[in-house]
């Protein structure tokens, strides 16, 4: 058998078993890494390549996360977090600092906690009621971060309280809850629309603080603008289209829960395009940030 620990610099080492056959030549097996996401195995007897899982391929981890695995000491993906949240950063050199879970624990919390009330308060009463409550306890979050100095919302504080209010405004204008519903649209328009012009003009407001919340060093502010921009168009279209053809319970289902694992498919790649990694020469050319 051959193994390797989870994380540190042994991790990124292909795996190579070898066993003596009956005519008594020597099979070697090598498995490892052939992209971020598949194996592959080649298998030589007496050195002479006889079997490849995927021809052509070479088997090695990837270099675009070698350098922060072997910047870990040897262990487990636990030992990994644990480090990496100690020290703020995967690695000096890494473009991934897990410091930045730590540093937004709070925000990230309340987010959740805002999302888990809308959706109470909705059941309970309405989603007018439901729009008018976040928005109140939206602002009163405001005040108690400017009494405390705890970063309650984030580097994007103000800019969720104008949505918050802009949805409550929406709400009162229009009494019902067909309303409420297309208003997660409107709302998830203007906030595209303001992502996607800071972006095209350089990201160096709405991006830039967006940017503070992700544990990725290599990010182009530019160009995450423009990504969430799109990909807010995308989910305001997604939404609209399940409040006109679904109830008023499928909708709620879908715009509490359903539609976070939609955000998380289309966020991942609005990362790596953010990152370079996908359109990397596409306007606005992805320009690797400068080391911190």
């Amino acid at each position: 058998m051959d193994a390797t620990p989870a994380v540190g610099p042994d991790a990124v080492r292909n795996h190579r078993l070898s066993a003596p056959l009956p005519d008594g030549s020597l099979m070697e097996v090598e498995a490892g890494y052939i992209s971020s996401m598949n194996l592959g195995i080649a298998v030589r007897r007496d050195g002479e390549l006889i079997h490849e899982s995927h021809p052509g391929k070479t088997i090695a981890y990837p270099e675009q996360y070698r350098e922060m695995m072997e910047s870990y000491a040897n262990g487990t993906v636990g030992d990994a977090l644990s480090q990496g949240f100690k020290d703020g950063a995967g690695g000096h050199n890494s473009h991934i600092d897990f410091g930045a879970f730590k540093r937004n624990r709070i925000p990230l919390a309340v987010d959740i906690l805002l999302g888990l009330l809308f959706f109470v308060v909705a059941k309970l009463t309405d989603l007018t009621t439901a729009a008018l409550v976040g928005a109140a306890v939206g602002v009163a979050l405001l005040v108690a971060q400017r009494l405390t100095k705890v970063d309650l919302l984030g580097g994007l504080a103000l800019f969720g309280i104008a949505l918050l209010l802009l949805s409550a405004g929406l709400a009162m204008v229009f009494q019902s809850d067909e309303a409420v519903k297309y208003r997660s649209s409107v709302v998830g328009l203007v906030s595209a629309s303001l992502f996607f012009f800071d972006g095209v003009a350089g990201g160096n407001r709405l991006a830039v603080r967006l940017k503070r919340y992700l544990p990725y060093r290599d990010i182009d502010a530019a160009r995450l603008g423009i990504g969430m921009g799109v990909l807010g168009t995308i989910m305001a279209g997604l939404n609209l289209i399940v409040a006109f053809y679904g109830s008023t319970d499928l909708w709620l289902f879908y715009s509490t829960f359903a539609d976070f694992f939609v955000t998380m498919v289309l966020i991942l790649m609005v990362f790596r395009y953010a990152q370079g990694k996908m359109l990397r020469d596409v306007a606005p050319v992805y320009r690797e940030p400068p080391p911190e």
